[in-house]
């Protein structure tokens, strides 16, 4: 057994050659040293997958294993404090200050605000579960550490792939609203700073060089130091809060209650199809979680600071959709800088100047946090070789994942640059919603299930109830999406309910958390599967079909690359740890 493993340091680390860029940096394994060898790992897919199906991580090897495939440590130096205001800067942006228009005009009328409440309660009950994870796993890979502890490898995979993608285009989708405030605040129409492309397809033709120049200034103070990132977020979003009190103090002097009249033209489904699309401006809480190894009192800190920044963001996104709607008739709010438009509207001209400097502002801190926590994911996933190893490199000097921060970043670039607000949206709202659904199935599995506790009997009931569970909320969101009327909810929701109580009553809990743990389980986790499948329910059949593709193209590369790479590296640290117990 004297061959070095896979990750190229006898199980220990990735390989020392820092700026390597060689193909045993990229992929080090032993399935890909030769063709045979690639060969024989193709032959051998049907075994390592069903491998990769039933074999978990451990809580230790996501805490100290992984950790140490890094080459040095990410430093200790976030409090409550800096991730309360992580999570505000991190979520309080482009949602508000751009879809708010657009989905109070098409979709809510002036009942967005039910919209946001709706939203705001999924994310809570997501954060909720995030955020006991964050404390007994605090781990940069946030929910990609969770599930693969949890659901295992390829679970874990087909959500990192979503996680990134949710990434991906949520930063992108922020600066291209950043560019659309930045041409209110210059006096120009939100899409006179963009170049219009006749030739290419309509959603892809608009195209966006300020947002490539913002996300890469943006991405220097990610690179350089988290501390720094925190601070300049602190400010920032403090800026930002001032903004938005200003808003509501000065909108609702403007303000005509005869404008929330209809209050819901739309009707119920309008409010929860903008629910859905809304849903986006919550996203950002989790990068949060991928902070909590550089926390300093993980127990005490990531409860607080998670739990905190949601109440806070929730309230004020409520307070700003009334103030907006009360200033003006939801007909005429603005799609596209709806907060500036209304004041332009009310004769304050010189008002609109402020609101586009605070969306600015907040949308800058969504794009910092954003970028810090995506680097994270990926640093994560790399450590377990399903991506190269060489994105798990963290520098020895600023205590930063540079390879995987320079990556994300033009992947956001990429993308900013072509594809518009809606198709970026709609797309980021399914991969976080299938995500946080999944982070909530593997909480209660967390609590309800240990392979040395938990009898078969008691295994099969909770197996039983979370089929249940599932395919009740499927089926709601189903019925939602396809059916007008109101008596298949009669059927779907009493079994959601019942196989909730049945869980509850009937299946003892196998594990306690240790240090904090989520109240009322399973009740909150189940609540959290279902209110997600229905906000899935709301989104439209093209952004499934984009989702799809993306799966599938997910698919293809676990077959061909990550399955063998994580395979290879699971099998040699097993061997690894195998030979340490001998040798004691």
């Amino acid at each position: 057994m004297g061959q070095p493993s896979s990750d190229g340091s006898n199980g220990e680390g990735i390989r020392r050659r820092s700026c390597g860029c060689g193909k045993d940096d990229f992929l080090p394994e032993e399935s890909f040293q030769s063709w045979e060898n690639y060969t024989k790992a193709l032959k051998a897919t049907p075994f390592r997958l069903f491998n990769r199906l039933t074999a978990r991580s451990a809580d230790h090897t996501e805490l100290v294993e992984m950790k140490a495939r890094s080459q040095h440590q990410m430093k200790k130096t976030l409090t409550w404090w800096d991730l309360m205001w992580f999570g505000v800067g991190a979520v309080i942006g482009a949602g508000i200050f751009v879809l708010t228009g657009l989905e109070t005009k098409k979709h809510a009328g002036p009942a967005v605000v039910l919209s946001y409440i709706v939203s705001g309660i999924s994310a809570m009950l997501s954060v909720f579960c995030y955020t006991e994870f964050a404390v007994e796993i605090p781990a940069a890979g946030g929910s990609f550490a969770y599930l693969r502890v949890e659901l295992g490898d390829f679970v874990a995979f087909i959500a990192a792939g979503n996680i990134l993608l949710e990434y991906i285009i949520g930063s992108a989708a922020v600066a291209r609203a950043w560019t659309s405030y930045f041409a209110t605040l210059c006096n120009h129409h939100p899409n006179d700073f963009r170049v219009h492309i006749s030739a290419f397809p309509d959603d892809y033709n608009q195209l966006d060089p300020i947002a490539i120049v913002v996300i890469l200034i943006i991405g220097i103070f990610a690179l350089v130091s988290t501390k720094g990132s925190s601070r300049l977020n602190y400010v920032a979003s403090i800026l930002h809060v001032v903004v938005i009190v200003f808003i509501i103090i000065a909108g609702l002097t403007q303000a005509n209650p005869k404008n929330f009249t209809p209050f819901a033209p739309y009707g119920p489904r309008g409010i929860f199809v903008a629910s859905a699309v809304l849903f986006f401006a919550y996203v950002g809480f989790d990068a949060v979680s991928t902070l909590a190894e550089e926390t300093k009192n993980p127990a005490k800190d990531i409860p607080i600071g998670l739990v905190g920044s949601m109440v806070i963001t929730t309230v004020l996104y409520c307070i700003l959709a009334v103030t907006l709607c009360l200033m003006q008739p939801y007909q005429q709010i603005d799609a596209d800088a709806p907060f500036s438009m209304a004041f332009e509207a009310v004769g304050w001209s010189w008002a609109k100047y402020i609101v586009a400097a605070g969306a600015i502002k907040g949308m800058t801190t969504v794009l910092l946090v954003g970028s810090v926590g995506q680097a994270r994911y990926l640093t994560h996933i790399a450590r377990t070789h399903m991506v190269s190893p060489w994105f798990a490199k963290v520098h020895e000097k600023t205590g930063t994942p540079v390879n995987a921060t320079a990556t994300m970043l033009i992947a956001t670039a990429m993308v900013a640059f072509f594809t518009s607000m809606n198709i970026l949206s709609n797309l980021l709202s399914i991969s976080t919603l299938f995500i946080f659904m999944l982070v909530a199935i593997a909480l209660i599995i967390r609590r309800y299930y240990s392979s040395s506790e938990t009898t078969t009997s008691n295994r099969n009931k909770l197996l039983i109830c979370l089929v249940l569970i599932i395919g009740s909320s499927m089926a709601t969101a189903t019925y939602w999406s396809t059916s007008d009327n109101w008596i298949g909810y009669a059927v779907t929701l009493p079994i959601w309910f019942f196989s909730t109580l049945a869980l509850w009553l009937g299946v003892p809990q196998a594990k306690k958390p240790q240090v904090w743990g989520v109240p009322l389980v399973p009740w909150l986790p189940s609540l959290s599967i279902a209110i997600n499948f229905f906000l899935l329910g709301s989104i439209d059949r093209a952004s499934f079909e984009r989702f799809g593709i993306w799966t599938g193209i997910l698919l293809i590369y676990y077959f061909l690359f990550g399955l063998h790479a994580s395979y290879d590296t699971a099998m040699n640290s097993k061997t690894k740890t195998a030979e340490i117990n001998d040798s004691v």
